[in-house]
């Protein structure tokens, strides 16, 4: 007898520890599966390291990309591969973001279930959001320069377009190392930080809103410049006497100075990261660059430079769009997705009314300083940017939303050294937008 219950307690130890081994390789398999599936040993999905199943398709069913029994093709037009070869990649993997090394367990077609098994090596067709005849559009529209360009709708979080130059032909890969492709394989939307410039005065603005009681009832009196601590903080013109709403219209250096000064620096840098320019952000696994932003002394003019935009300020254009699509959508952030019919989080960012101020106030730079005729019959809510960068001409920034229930674009232009963001950067997007409104 005492034999019988040795032996089946050691039978339910044995059985107990079977479960538990299952139990954990079950974990480690929904935790790991994919990427086991896609180590490139794996030749039911790979052909010599290349993944050789699969479709990349635009969210209108455009073929981007399609592999299968050693062919590997892209789109067939010529501007679309360019427009779109940071978005889709190459087969090559020199693309990180790009969906062909992002997506690629998604296109070999694994799912827990059946593995790879059930797609007879066909691997499975993925739709982005992306819109390859906004890509053509906003990428032409760019004309050589380098940059980067993004749509999306703020109400879902699907971008319609991603672009960065400078691009190429997959299909007729050039010299990398000569100068005009310098940068060519770092997607400036997801993957790079730039210097903000005056956009960045939409975080101090939402900010003032938020810590300032009065500040509709204030003044600010411009006279072309102000001395901080003994140092000369310049500004774009002379301006007078400003309501807060003109001020930002004005993109005053020196009211923006007064604010940041009284805000100072704990509130501001609270205020960048709440509002995620600080960390990166994940969409749909990719990860983006993280941005920076310096707490500088009260009373020191790399205080006031700091919410004006420039100091050591750095800003991805990712998450400017998420920014600018939060206060259109009422304070919320739909979060960013690539994928058509992607699942999309929300964020709260900020109340509805502070939301609704700074778009009201946006809506006034439009109307007051930049002009309805570059935006002809759009309800257009906008801040432009010029970001100095040394010695070099500035960064250009045109960033904003249509308010419009039935187009709910937010979008973010920037040109690198392109000047003026008005003169550089608000052209392209208004070339997007009304492609985008047909």
């Amino acid at each position: 007898m005492k034999k019988i219950k040795k032996r089946a307690f050691f039978a339910l130890i044995i059985a107990f520890s079977l479960v538990v081994g299952m139990a954990i390789w079950v974990i480690r398999l929904w935790e790991n599966g994919s990427d086991w599936v896609m180590l490139r040993a794996n030749q039911s999905v790979f052909n010599e390291g290349i993944l050789d199943v699969g479709t990349v398709k635009d969210r209108n069913g455009l073929v981007l990309a399609k592999a299968g029994e050693g062919v590997f093709s892209y789109a067939e037009d010529e501007s679309v591969r360019r427009a779109c070869l940071h978005a889709v990649g190459d087969y090559a993997g020199n693309f990180g973001s790009g969906a062909l090394s992002a997506f690629d367990y998604k296109l070999a077609g694994y799912d827990f279930i059946n593995g790879v098994s059930s797609f007879k090596e066909e691997g499975a067709s993925l739709r982005l959001s992306i819109d390859a005849d906004f890509n053509t559009v906003a990428y032409d529209a760019l004309a050589g320069r380098r940059g980067t360009v993004l749509l999306s709708n703020y109400k879902t979080g699907e971008i319609l377009c991603m672009v960065s130059s400078p691009s190429y032909d997959p299909n007729n890969p050039p010299d990398v190392s000569l100068p005009q492709y310098e940068g060519v394989y770092l997607n400036r939307a997801l993957g790079a930080t730039f210097a903000p410039g005056s956009v960045f005065k939409l975080v101090t603005l939402a900010a003032a809103i938020e810590n300032m009681p009065d500040l509709n009832e204030r003044r600010f009196y411009c006279e072309g410049s102000v001395n901080v601590g003994g140092d000369t903080v310049t500004c774009t013109g002379h301006h007078g006497e400003q309501t807060i709403e003109q001020a930002l219209a004005n993109s005053c250096n020196v009211a923006f100075s007064e604010l940041s000064q009284e805000l100072g620096s704990e509130v501001l840098a609270e205020y960048a990261e709440k509002y995620g320019f600080i960390d990166g952000l994940s969409i749909d696994g990719i990860e983006t660059a993280k941005g920076r932003f310096d707490k500088a002394e009260r009373g020191t003019s790399d205080l006031s430079w700091s919410g004006i935009g420039q100091y050591n300020d750095l800003v991805s254009p990712i998450s400017m769009l998420r920014y600018v699509s939060a206060i259109a959508n009422g304070g919320v952030a739909k979060e960013p997705t690539l994928l058509k019919n992607g699942k999309s989080g929300k964020s709260s960012l900020m109340s509805s009314e502070t939301a609704e101020k700074v778009s009201q106030m946006m809506s006034y730079n439009v109307s007051y300083a930049y002009g309805n005729s570059l935006f002809p019959d759009m309800s257009i809510c906008a801040k432009t940017g010029t970001a100095e960068v040394g010695g070099e001409s500035p960064h250009a920034w045109f960033a904003g939303f249509l308010d419009d229930d039935k187009n709910p674009y937010a979008f973010v232009v920037l040109v690198e050294n392109g000047g003026g963001g008005l003169s550089a950067a608000a052209p392209v997007a208004s070339r997007l937008l009304q492609a985008a409104l047909g």
